[in-house]
């Protein structure tokens, strides 16, 4: 009654009928009726990418039951029926993979190595791509770019033979180069010892550009305007790079570092195959968990267990990403994913 009273009505009088939408809402409404209208256009342009993403990514997570079957493909019952009658063996599969010798050299190997290859695709394209930018003449610098982006289009297939072709017995380096330096030829594909180092190498040969990109792009997105507060202050060169570039840079490059550890657990599975030739005697220095699961399955024909190494590395990348973006956000909020 007191409200009532404070608003003018008298008491036991009602304001309007109860139920009756107010002017207010019905003009909601209408706005939300014609902002769907207006976006039909961009629901239908996305449509094609959803789709994708729900038959890529959504419908083969069915198949998450296969690490824990003995499965076994029934040809006249199919894919599916075969997936729901394999014997049910819990987590059999996981334990032979973790007594594998071979497995936890493995896993060794693609951790480090990827260890490697997300500070080294920090550092590397970050100085690349700071020394481009302060080139004067920009033609060349774009032509650098180009070169050293060109190797990104190039098959590891291709460059496997490549790669033979300079390392072989009668190759270039131990038929050229080490005769020059009165060495004796080296038999890399049967010396582990070389192969971490050819590794990063032809990593960083192949991914430094499409990196590059990235961090020029977001080079050229700094505001001219700090350099030259900065230039008036009396900062050098150095000191520009250090107190503008480098803090303006961070947000991406905490943003791909993310990306990539979340990807820790996952070798680049054509660099590892196909560079080394999937050549046993090197095994302990190029056998990474991708290159090992191909191998168990085309030796073994063991589904279950395959499956079983792949969850295991979509699981703990997916527990990594979470702790470091965790981490992130603690110390940074604007630098998390999420």
């Amino acid at each position: 009654m007191a409200a009532e009273q404070a608003a003018g009505t008298k008491p036991g009088k009602r304001i309007g009928r109860i139920g009756k939408p107010s002017d207010a809402a019905v003009g909601l409404r209408k706005k939300s009726k014609g902002a769907r209208r207006r976006d039909l256009a961009f629901y239908l342009m996305l449509l094609p990418g959803v789709l994708i993403l729900v038959i890529n990514n959504y419908l083969p997570m069915i198949g998450v039951v296969i690490p824990f079957e003995d499965y076994r493909y029934n040809v006249n019952a199919g894919f599916f029926k075969s997936l729901f009658t394999s014997q049910f063996v819990g987590f059999q599969n996981f334990q032979f993979l973790f007594k594998s010798v071979d497995c936890i050299t493995a896993t060794v190997n693609t951790v480090v190595y990827n260890l490697v290859f997300i500070a080294l695709d920090l550092i590397v394209p970050i100085a690349l791509a700071i020394c481009m930018s302060e080139m004067w003449n920009q033609k060349k610098a774009n032509t650098y770019q180009t070169m050293m982006f060109l190797p990104y289009f190039i098959s590891w297939s291709a460059v496997s033979y490549v790669a033979y072709a300079f390392l072989c017995n009668a190759g270039f380096i131990d038929k050229t180069m080490l005769p020059l330096f009165g060495m004796q030829n080296i038999d890399f594909y049967t010396k582990p010892g070389y192969w971490p180092a050819i590794i990063i190498f032809f990593h960083l040969w192949h991914y430094t550009g499409y990196n590059l990109i990235i961090y020029i792009a977001a080079i050229s997105g700094i505001s001219s305007e700090y350099y030259e507060a900065a230039a008036l202050d009396g900062a050098t060169k150095w000191q520009q790079i250090r107190y503008v570039t480098l803090p303006m840079l961070k947000t991406t490059a905490i943003i791909l570092s993310l990306l990539a550890v979340g990807r820790i657990f996952n070798g680049d599975f054509d660099l590892f195959y196909n560079v080394p030739r999937n050549i046993p005697q090197i095994y302990s220095t190029t056998s990474i968990i991708d290159t090992f699961v191909y191998n168990e399955l085309i030796n073994l024909g063991d589904i279950g267990m395959s499956a079983a190494a792949g969850l295991y590395q979509a699981t703990v990348g997916c527990v990594i990403v979470f702790l470091c973006n965790f981490v992130v956000r603690k110390a940074d909020p604007d630098s998390a994913l999420f």
